[in-house]
């Protein structure tokens, strides 16, 4: 359940309370209009009507420039309400477009943040491979910079957000970038340690990585349209990016080309499949445009996307089996 304030001219009041009406929110109440002619007006809204809601609510102000709509939190709301439960095509009970863009392209923000996260998680994750350490391992799948782009990517694409997609891929491309850069020193400096059980695990994929890389993006976007973030932490863990990207840059630039192959596979193969299992569960949540042209373009960016990242996963299963075949 959530508050959805909306601040606009008067003469729109009619209007909202009509909206308030078709969509049965749970409550409504009104302030006097403000000297500047603007009324604010709080809409309590459940979780099932909220896109609805707010679709018909830009629809209506999308014309004005004199307009705001703020999404608030509900931490409880006595009496409990027993409206019956609002079926829409979105499919979404949990966040709505709106509130999982802003969410979203946060982690896609390519500034001193994201590269200090990246250049401390590498160093993380470099120190637990050598020393063979889980614990510190697991450190540095948790905290996990290169998740939120890639995500982001898969949202972009579904809402054909083109300046999005970039924003996504360039920062991907930075982070990525970073941890190579730094573990390609560490492996030119200390060749003699990368013979840990950790780094040997990453250079090694199968099948079974597939699947898992597949499940755990698909539950990635799961818990962010249900609302549900903290199974993001055992996502983290489940399908790391960082971990074998950091064995792939200590591999190569110890010199040890053939594992260094291994890694870069377990890499490419976690990165396809985060994106094409959140993109696969993006739609199945009906996380799509709101205006006809913008679902247009949303349908062919989709299709684009598809098509690249299983044509991809295709590619890589193919190496898989090749290199399965290899002897020793």
């Amino acid at each position: 359940m959530r508050i959805i304030e909306v601040v606009a001219d008067a003469g729109y009041l009619d209007t909202l309370t009509g909206i308030a009406e078709q969509h049965r929110v749970v409550d409504l109440w009104a302030a006097p209009p403000a000297a500047d002619g603007r009324a604010a007006v709080r809409l309590l809204v459940d979780d099932a009507a909220r896109q609805p809601v707010i679709d018909a609510l830009q629809g209506l102000l999308g014309g004005s420039r004199n307009y705001r709509i703020v999404i608030l939190p509900v931490e409880a709301a006595l009496p409990r309400a027993l409206s019956e439960p609002v079926t829409t095509g979105s499919g979404a009970n949990g966040e709505t477009r709106e509130e999982l863009y802003d969410d979203i392209e946060r982690g896609a923000r390519l500034d001193s943040n994201f590269l200090l996260m990246v250049c401390l998680s590498t160093i993380v994750a470099a120190i637990g491979l050598i020393e063979n350490s889980v614990a510190v391992v697991i450190g540095a799948m948790v905290i996990a910079p290169l998740l939120g782009p890639n995500i982001a990517l898969a949202f972009a694409a579904s809402l054909g957000d083109h300046p999005l997609i970039w924003k996504a891929l360039k920062t991907n491309l930075a982070g990525l970038a970073l941890t190579l850069l730094i573990t390609l020193a560490i492996g030119a400096l200390w060749p003699d340690a990368l013979a840990s059980p950790e780094i040997l695990a990453r250079t090694d994929v199968g099948f079974d990585g597939v699947v898992l890389a597949l499940a755990s993006g698909a539950a990635a976007v799961l818990s962010l349209t249900t609302g549900l973030s903290s199974v993001l932490v055992g996502v983290m863990v489940a399908v790391a990016l960082l971990p074998p990207a950091a064995t792939l840059g200590m591999l190569l630039g110890s010199g040890q080309a053939g594992l260094a192959a291994g890694a870069g596979l377990l890499l490419a193969v976690n990165i396809v499949c985060i994106n094409l299992s959140a993109k696969l569960m993006f739609l199945y949540r009906g996380v799509k445009p709101r205006t006809w042209l913008e679902k247009r373009k949303a349908r062919q960016s989709n299709l684009t996307y598809t098509a690249i990242w299983i044509v991809t996963l295709l590619l890589l299963a193919m190496a898989i089996l090749l290199r399965q075949q290899l002897p020793g």
